[in-house]
């Protein structure tokens, strides 16, 4: 029996030719690879060497901002000691918190106030402010943690991430408790009214909170 030694050569030529192609296309793949991660280190290097790194900042972003229905206030404590670092963050969100509602409040008040034709304006205004002064205070002792966070840097220091929330309408509740318990203002206190413009005030907040 003849063997055509042309047939065999042939096909062996054939699967040469496929296993070099094979190999070319997965030596090209290798090295795009290898090209798109160099493009990506020097990229995150070059962004590096301009002073910019991603960093996680705990406790903050739109659910720990205020809303028509709550305040909230985020802080940082930094110390060497772990519990001073939580006794900063927590002093710092509740100045912060303090301030959110006493402006609040006084922007409820000067337009209560204003909206209401009465004669001796500074005198109920002034009172106004007293009182809901005394309430914001026993109230700041109602805050309520929703996020703490803890880490330790490279320093060895300490941070704590915290984020508080009152409520608004406990608020609003324990002003109107306070203000219609006053003789003084029985006649020039209307509980609607006041509400009705705390409530503005709290939409406003919120579209400041919300960069709107």
């Amino acid at each position: 029996m003849s063997i055509d030694l042309r047939h065999y050569t042939k096909k062996f030529e054939q699967m040469k030719t496929r296993k070099l192609q094979s190999l070319f296309l997965g030596l090209g793949v290798l090295l795009a690879a290898g090209l798109s991660s160099c493009g990506s280190a020097e990229k995150a290097v070059s962004t590096k060497a301009q002073g910019e790194e991603l960093i996680e900042v705990f406790c903050t972003g739109p659910e720990y901002q205020s809303d028509k229905n709550h305040f909230r206030a985020s802080a940082i404590g930094e110390s060497l000691d772990q519990m001073v670092a939580k006794k900063k963050a927590g002093t710092n969100a509740r100045a912060e918190l303090a301030t959110l509602i006493q402006s609040t409040v006084q922007g409820t008040i000067d337009n209560y106030v204003n909206s209401t034709e009465l004669n001796n304006v500074e005198q109920v205004e002034e009172r106004f402010e007293g009182l809901t002064r005394e309430v914001i205070n026993q109230q700041l002792n109602n805050i309520k943690v929703i996020c703490e966070k803890q880490t330790r840097t490279a320093q060895n220091k300490y941070k704590t991430y915290i984020a508080l929330e009152m409520s608004a309408k406990d608020l609003e509740e324990a002003i109107n408790q306070r203000l219609s318990q006053e003789d003084k203002l029985k006649v020039d206190y209307d509980y609607e009214k006041f509400k009705k413009t705390f409530e503005a005030e709290m939409q406003k907040l919120q579209a400041q909170q919300r960069g709107f």
